[in-house]
């Protein structure tokens, strides 16, 4: 009887439970955690070129900039004013002329690191491409071989896919890419290396908007004193202000309407606190961060705070020649060795540094100091300045 009495008043044993004992701390962690935006393809253009001006204008700039650099052919002896592979370049397909193209192609190997041409219809009796056409590079895929070479590329629409086979004697398409350290078959995008710069200036942008949303000022605090001294308002009560702020009081539009308060009210403005203030500063210095991942001086897009550049056109000519040029100078060396499969052997596309406005000026000095070298021949001059060799030059 003793003993059943201690077994009844004997607490009963703690239920147990299977949970992490960390799990608390984890959690916690996370919670402080930056989100960032995907890093597939889709969504860098959609973030840093659909959804965010400094992106999206870098981009034209260089697109439109490299597209509008005219194109000279030559060999070793000549330039030719008329070529059917010049011919194929000013008017590359139906629906698209030389500067639209291009534009396509350069935007492009910018947005994603990949571009590709396809050359289609070709001639029966030369063989050769009678269109061009740029291929959209999200929708393309490389198919290795067991070398690791490319032997195909397979371009997908839908559930349709069309293979092209690289192994004969001409190679359909062409593949130019940017340099990528960790991948053998795609290039590293601009986009990929300014990613959080751009989720930066993008959540800046949101956070300015909201602000504005709230009354193009911070919120402030509404105080509520009751006559008992009680300060807590009634579930009606709480809903009814609610209300009435959300209409009347918020949005841009209702931005300076003075707000009425009933007894026992009382407003308390906020004002801006330093981490407020820094925002501004924030979306600055991420603007300047994607213009320095794309190359394009920060003065060119008009944004404040830089000072590498003491005036408008010499930003516009370290642009040209540490952006463009180079982009221009890859994309037609390129195309010179691929077309070259087709057209005559020996023939080089090259860029006329000579009609490029911004270049103007160091192309005068460059041939006025070349002009009065007399110790060199008349062949020397024309190779320091791009051009070709003429059979009357006078090397003595």
């Amino acid at each position: 009887m003793v003993l059943q009495i201690f077994r009844a008043s004997k607490p009963p044993a703690p239920t147990e439970t299977k949970a992490s004992a960390t799990a608390p701390l984890v959690q916690f962690h996370g919670s402080g955690r930056a989100i960032w935006s995907g890093r597939d393809t889709g969504s860098l253009v959609r973030n840093g070129f659909a959804g965010n001006p400094v992106g999206f204008r870098c981009v034209k700039m260089i697109a439109e900039a490299a597209s509008a650099v005219p194109l000279v052919l030559q060999d070793d002896m000549r330039r030719y004013d008329l070529h059917p592979l010049l011919d194929l370049l000013r008017r590359p397909n139906e629906t698209e002329g030389a500067s639209e193209l291009f534009e396509n192609f350069f935007g492009q190997l910018i947005l994603t690191g990949d571009a590709y041409f396809e050359a289609a219809g070709l001639d029966l009796d030369s063989g050769a491409p009678s269109q061009l056409y740029v291929l959209r590079s999200d929708r393309m895929r490389v198919v290795p071989g067991s070398d690791g070479w490319p032997v195909a590329y397979e371009y997908a629409v839908g559930a349709k896919k069309v293979r092209f086979d690289m192994r004969g004697d001409v190679a359909p398409i062409l593949h130019l890419k940017s340099f990528h350290p960790q991948d053998d078959h795609n290039g590293f995008s601009p986009l990929q290396a300014a990613a959080a710069a751009l989720d930066v200036h993008n959540s800046a942008s949101s956070w300015s908007k909201a602000l504005l949303d709230n009354a193009a000022r911070p919120s402030g605090a509404i105080i509520y004193k009751g006559t008992d001294g009680m300060g807590a308002l009634a579930t009606d009560q709480y809903s009814r202000l609610v209300d009435e702020l959300e209409t009347h009081h918020t949005g841009a539009r209702n931005a300076g309407r003075p707000m009425l308060l009933e007894g026992g009210l009382d407003w308390k403005p906020m004002g801006f606190s330093p981490s407020d203030m820094e925002f501004h500063k924030t979306k600055e210095a991420a603007s300047r961060e994607i213009a320095l991942a794309f190359g394009v001086p920060p003065m060119l897009l008009g944004l404040p705070g830089d000072n590498t550049y003491s005036n408008y056109a010499e930003a516009n000519r370290a642009f040209y020649r540490l952006t463009v040029l180079p982009l221009v100078s890859k994309v037609s060396s390129g195309l010179s060795n691929w077309l070259g499969s087709w057209f005559e052997q020996g023939l080089t596309l090259k860029p006329d540094l000579d009609n490029v406005p911004a270049l103007a000026t160091e192309r005068d000095a460059q041939w006025k100091r070349v002009a009065t070298a007399d110790f060199l021949t008349n062949s020397e001059k024309r190779a320091m300045l791009g051009l070709p060799k003429l059979a009357d030059d006078d090397d003595a």
